[in-house]
């Protein structure tokens, strides 16, 4: 009875390794939608302005940088604060021919808590294909704002 015990243990911890892990975006990082997500979750969740820069433009990068942090910079320029948040592409408007261009524009969709509160948002940025490699340009005024 003991060597069964020990044998489903030993069988349920292995079976239960490879359950959980990393928690950051994955997927094709190739697409405009996965990358402008990836943006995102970098400077929410991850809190790393350098990295998020790498994801973006250098004129959108330089801009970020005047910022200092990215705390300030979701505040200031994005005027999105979250504590946590879970980062959708809004496949609504999408359109298989914006996969064939170098430019593209993708909605978000930011479900999150702030403070203790649920906050849901939505913004449009514009993403370019450099090299192959898909960058944030843009990030579009939120049309609904005051």
């Amino acid at each position: 009875m003991k060597y069964l015990l020990t044998l489903f243990t030993l069988i349920s911890m292995l079976s239960l390794q490879g359950c959980g892990g990393e928690d950051s975006a994955s997927g094709d990082n190739n697409t405009p939608g996965q990358s402008a997500t990836m943006y995102f979750d970098t400077l929410y969740n991850g809190k790393d302005l350098k990295k998020a820069m790498t994801m973006a433009t250098p004129k959108l990068g330089r801009i970020m940088k005047s910022y200092g942090t990215s705390k300030q910079f979701a505040r200031n320029l994005v005027n999105m604060q979250y504590d946590e948040v879970v980062i959708e592409v809004d496949m609504t408007n999408m359109s298989l021919r914006e996969q064939y261009g170098d430019n593209a524009n993708i909605n978000l969709i930011f479900t999150g808590y702030f403070n203790g509160n649920k906050v849901d948002d939505m913004r449009s940025v514009k993403m370019v294909r450099k090299k192959g490699k898909w960058y944030v340009d843009k990030i579009n005024a939120d049309p609904f704002a005051r």
